[in-house]
């Protein structure tokens, strides 16, 4: 009788699990935070992702701290949140100039928020904080907050920006990845950080040459730290202002390893990138999260 009373209820719960409409807890997930299909090289490199993505402008006047921008979003509310990233764009540039990673990366399963800065001349330090107060009022005030979660976020930036996102892990330990493209900034050293960082530099940059920027940001970073150098080959300071898949293919994996923690990314991280006719050089830490 007990045998049968056994079966029964496990018959019970394989109908429950198979009934339309019924999913299992997210928690029963290996990883709650994966979105999206299983990754391949053509998925990370084509131009949108699975999700359909919306966008919503947020006003200067709407904001403190930094200068408005554009949200990029997944329409779908059938995966739960989503893990956040705030962009800010370079010396003397507006958000149009990285407004590509928007929509590149929102439709692989992200939230993406491309800023304006107060001033087109703020310097690194300024934006980083401006990056921190965008990430802030995306989680607590925009129309998608609700589609957030707060507890996975990251930056990323260009040239004055990119320093600016070596500024904001710095500052904000609890970030969860950090990609600083081209990245231009007077210190050279981030020793602090402890968020794991992938260090873009281009190998005919003269504005922020790698020899002076790129490199030794990414030299001086712990060794103990989930971190890597990729230099673009063929490239100027510049090439992060116009759809590349390179940056995007690698910006993506590192985004999904750590925001996510989806390590069905970590194939195209590990074993290292080897130099080809877009890499000059890949250095990095393999395994990730050890």
């Amino acid at each position: 009788m007990t045998r049968l009373f056994g079966a029964a209820v496990a018959a019970a719960c394989l109908t429950l699990l198979l009934a339309p409409g019924v999913t299992a807890p997210a928690a029963a997930a290996g990883n709650p935070y994966e979105r999206g299909p299983a990754p391949t090289v053509a998925s990370i490199e084509a131009l949108r992702g699975s999700y359909a993505v919306a966008e919503t402008a947020v006003s200067s006047l709407a904001v403190t701290g930094f200068g408005g921008g554009t949200i990029y979003y997944p329409t779908s509310t059938s995966d739960g949140t989503f893990g956040a990233v705030v962009i800010s764009p370079g010396y003397t540039a507006y958000q149009s100039s990285i407004a590509w990673l928007g929509p590149r990366l929102a439709s692989q399963g992200f939230v993406v928020f491309t800023i304006d800065t107060l001033t087109t001349l703020d310097q690194p330090d300024s934006r980083g904080r401006q990056l921190l107060a965008a990430l802030d009022y995306l989680t607590q005030r925009s129309a998608v907050r609700g589609r957030v979660d707060a507890s996975r976020l990251g930056v990323m930036g260009h040239s004055m920006g990119g320093g600016g996102t070596l500024e904001a892990a710095k500052s904000r330990p609890s970030l969860k990845a950090a990609v600083p493209l081209t990245a231009w900034n007077t210190d050279k050293t981030w020793p602090e950080i402890t968020t794991p960082t992938l260090v873009v530099g281009a190998d005919g940059d003269t504005i922020a040459p790698v020899a002076t920027h790129s490199e030794p940001f990414y030299e001086s970073l712990p060794g103990s730290l989930d971190k890597a150098y990729l230099e673009l080959n063929g490239a100027t300071h510049f090439t992060p202002n116009s759809s590349n898949t390179t940056i995007a293919k690698y910006s993506l994996s590192w985004l999904k390893r750590f925001i996510d923690d989806d390590t069905r990314y970590e194939q195209f991280l590990c074993p290292l990138p080897r130099p080809s006719l877009t890499i000059d050089e890949y250095r990095g830490t393999c395994p990730l999260g050890s």
